[in-house]
């Protein structure tokens, strides 16, 4: 056969992998003889192939980029040129031993090695004969396994329904190669010419859009009808999915014609029907929008910039995508409720009403609401305040805002910014692509329809930042009473009016407000509840928004306050109500529950009753049984769900003097337990200490809930106390708490967060609390309320502190030191 350009089928397709190679000539029957007489060798290296599989007879490209199959292919091109190829089982694996390959392979002769500038290996190899390994003798530098011969076995000469499938074979081929457009039509003349029925059935299943799997199985069959059969079978799948693939195109490329038909055939109805006076043309919706216009209440700038988008939109082709768009802000335009404003109530007492009804306590908050309407009521005039109701969940922040926008009289919005991190979100979209919106912000006054609605700002302290811009920058314009008169947002691409807009933030921290965005703010503290206001909250709100939820009037369970107030104090440790709500729906549905089953239970809830509903109380506190053992004090704390007590623990052991210091404390604690310790040792002798106790005995600070980070110079006094209760063995006073930071000189410091400790205080049933003498401010801030039952000292350095803290009692088996 004569020598030409060499063009190989892949999945039916012909690709050149050589435009200057020579043509590597077609198996002949007589080839076919010729290479079924060869003797294998005994042993060959094995080659493994990531993603094919070699066919008798076929001739394909592969490259080499695994450094043992670029040496194996090296060593072989200067020896032999025959090698071993065997397909993988897992394309996956990068480094395969004889587990990851199959056990037939093809035994292939190397026609030409090629070096690709990127510097991997490409080899031409032709199938020869299959063979199936023995055994594989070595690993290294390459593979190198035993082989054996596997016969092929073929039909008789004369047989007719071998001789059948080979021509369907054909015909198959040839009609795959008409219908696909990505096959030349030059690939039939390679089929029809082929002599060799063994190589053609080769040849197609080699080149077929199998996967190495199917074509493995292919591989070993060893009946050649058998294998013939298998491959006219898969030749059928692909002819019909290459039908069906070309019906679709068909189809598509019909309804494509069809759309453009039933866009002119509109086109033509729509000019009718404004002949006829029928239907809304585009004139006429600009005209609708130019008299909807005329009812706005915006000033010359607004009106004439609205009157130039919409001369923009009438100049636009409707069929473009920017015309929606352009359709879509100047909607926006009518929308916004421009200088419209809802009538404030200024009847302050009707307003005290509102929120004394809805939220019992929060005192401050209300008060300066009232404040608010009062100024207002005067002036009329005034910028709105950006209040920061700040305070631990579940205190009522969120729902306070509707309350004040009842006693206003205004619309009520929300919106929730936890977790916010895109900028566009604030300042919106640009609308100079499809899908752009305006910022959340005017959606918001938007729905509400008018410019001066409350707007509640929930969760501040909660906004991210991202690759998409920073949301918390962009509140800045927002929040600032002197910048939000004329708010840019950059769908609407002019300044719109905030400044009427009552702003209510939410926060449970303000550590994570950015601090610019934090001045721009009127911080109120919402502080936890006492026992008593939960009770109450319970009674007045919880209990009859649950029996509504659930169905049930109010005859249908009762929980008087004894048993409200074990519920709050055996089963909820929290600042807020949002717990103690959970609890009182499990006894509402306890009650549901008996009802629905006509079972009877207590309509009246007994301590009984709720120990079997809720289970035994989880959270009964210290009753300071422990003021008989030395070093151990009740100290106050404050965290971001409110205030807390902890407790401070002393131990001495025989030792050399060290300090030791565990519990999960920050820098700060530790350095108050280093400067307690270094006090005592300087001022032993007042406190009757023998200096030599310092170098014998190992002192152990621990402060118990390990798991819980602490930090912060309140535990000052507490850990002093302690110390020195421990060095002295004196009892500590019961039912007394401390707060306070203390220096080297023994002076007291005031700390923060009084009020949430004092709540933390009552909840635990301290009587008594010792504080610094500066923070006697801060008791006089508090409701009287809040109060009752505590006794407080006030004291300026540690010699009170321990005059007052420790008795002349010593501890039982106190120790000698």
């Amino acid at each position: 056969m004569g020598r030409s350009k060499f063009k190989m089928l892949d999945s039916l397709s012909f690709q050149d992998f050589d435009e200057n190679s020579e043509l590597i000539p077609l198996m002949t029957p007589e080839d076919e003889a010729e290479i079924n007489n060869e003797v294998l060798p005994e042993a060959l290296p094995i080659l493994p192939l990531r993603n094919t599989v070699l066919f008798p007879g076929v001739v394909i490209p592969i490259t080499a980029g695994r450094d043992k199959s670029i040496q194996l292919i090296k060593d072989a091109n200067k020896g032999s040129k025959v090698i071993g190829v065997v397909a993988q089982k897992d394309e996956a694996v990068e480094d395969p031993t004889h587990k990851d390959i199959n056990n037939v392979g093809t035994v292939a002769k190397i026609l030409k090695v090629l070096k690709m500038p990127d510097g991997n290996t490409t080899v031409i190899i032709q199938g020869k004969k299959r063979f199936k390994i023995n055994q594989v003798v070595t690993e290294t530098p390459y593979m190198n396994a035993t082989i054996k011969d596997v016969p092929e076995a073929k039909p008789a000469q004369k047989n007719e329904e071998f001789t059948a499938i080979i021509e369907s074979i054909k015909d198959l081929a040839l009609q795959i190669i008409t219908d696909s457009p990505n096959i030349p039509t030059e690939a039939s003349f390679a089929i029809k010419n082929i002599e060799s029925n063994s190589f053609l059935v080769n040849f197609v299943s080699s080149n077929m859009n199998l996967s190495v799997k199917d074509k493995q199985e292919l591989l070993e069959i060893n009946d050649l009808k058998s294998r013939a059969l298998a491959t006219l079978k898969y030749m059928n799948v692909e002819l019909q999915k290459l039908e069906l693939k070309n019906d679709i195109q068909s189809k598509v490329q019909s309804d494509l014609n069809q759309q453009q038909r039933e866009y002119f055939l509109h086109q033509q109805m729509k000019q009718i029907q404004e002949e006829l006076g029928g239907g809304v043309s585009y004139g006429e919706e600009v005209e609708e929008m130019r008299l909807r216009a005329k009812d706005k209440k915006w000033d010359d700038k607004v009106a004439e910039h609205f009157n130039k988008e919409l001369a923009k939109m009438q100049r636009m082709n409707p069929q473009v995508a920017e015309y929606s768009i352009q359709r879509n802000y100047l909607d926006l335009f009518l929308d916004l409720p421009w200088n419209e404003f809802s009538d404030d109530k200024f009847d302050l007492k009707r307003a005290k009403r509102i929120l004394d009804r809805d939220h019992y306590g929060l005192d401050d908050v209300k008060r300066r609401i009232i404040e608010y309407l009062a100024v207002l009521k005067l002036r009329n005039d005034m910028k709105s305040p950006i209040l920061c109701l700040y305070g631990p969940p579940g205190v009522g922040k969120t729902s306070l805002g509707k309350s004040i926008a009842e006693a206003l009289g205004r619309e009520y919005v929300r919106m929730s910014l936890g977790g916010l991190r895109d900028e566009a979100e604030i300042r919106g979209h640009r609308k100079t692509y499809i899908g752009a919106m305006p910022g959340r912000i005017l959606q918001s006054l938007k729905k509400a329809g008018t410019s001066n609605p409350v707007f509640v700002l929930d969760e501040i302290d909660k906004l991210s930042n991202s690759h998409q811009g920073d949301p918390s920058s962009a509140m800045l314009e927002v929040l600032d009473p002197e910048q939000n008169s004329e708010f840019y947002d950059n769908f609407l691409e002019m300044g719109y009016d905030l400044s009427k807009v009552m702003f209510i933030a939410t926060s449970n921290s303000l550590n994570t407000i950015q601090p610019a965005l934090r001045d721009r703010m009127e911080i109120i503290n919402v502080t936890g509840y006492t026992i008593e206001e939960k009770v109450e909250i319970a009674k007045r709100h919880l209990l009859p928004k649950q029996l509504e939820e659930h169905g049930l009037n109010d005859k249908a369970i009762k929980i008087a306050k004894p048993q409200l107030e074990k519920i709050v104090e055996g089963y909820t440790r929290e600042s807020g109500v949002r717990g103690l709500e959970k609890q009182i729906a499990k006894m509402v549905r306890y009650a549901a529950k008996n009802i629905a089953m006509e079972e009877a239970y207590n309509v009246k809830v007994s301590n009984d009753d709720i120990i079997e509903v809720l289970g035994a109380p989880k959270l009964e506190r210290d009753k300071y049984e422990n003021n008989n053992v030395a070093g151990v004090v009740t100290g106050l704390a404050w965290t971001r769900v409110g205030g807390d007590i902890l407790f401070i623990e002393s131990i001495l052991s025989k030792g050399k003097g060290n300090l030791s210091i565990t519990g999960n404390l920050g820098k700060v604690m530790k350095e108050s337990a280093t400067i307690a310790m270094e006090y005592i040792k300087a001022n032993a002798d007042n406190f009757s200490l023998d200096t030599e106790v310092f170098d014998k005995y190992n002192v152990h600070i621990h402060v118990p809930e390990g798991a819980t980070p602490k930090d912060g110079p309140s535990a000052g006094v507490t850990m002093l106390t302690s110390l020195v209760s421990l060095f002295t063995q004196r009892k500590v006073k019961k039912s007394l708490a401390m707060t306070g930071e203390i220096t080297l000189r023994g002076k007291v410091l005031p700390v923060g967060g009084i009020k949430e400790k004092i709540l933390a205080a009552k909840r635990a049933r301290i009587k008594e609390i010792l504080l610094s003498e500066d923070n006697r401010r801060d008791i006089k801030e508090i409701k009287s309320d809040y109060l009752k039952g505590l006794t407080f000292h006030y004291v300026t350095d540690m010699h009170q502190v321990l005059d007052i803290a420790l008795t002349n009692q010593k501890v039982k088996n106190a120790k000698k030191l």
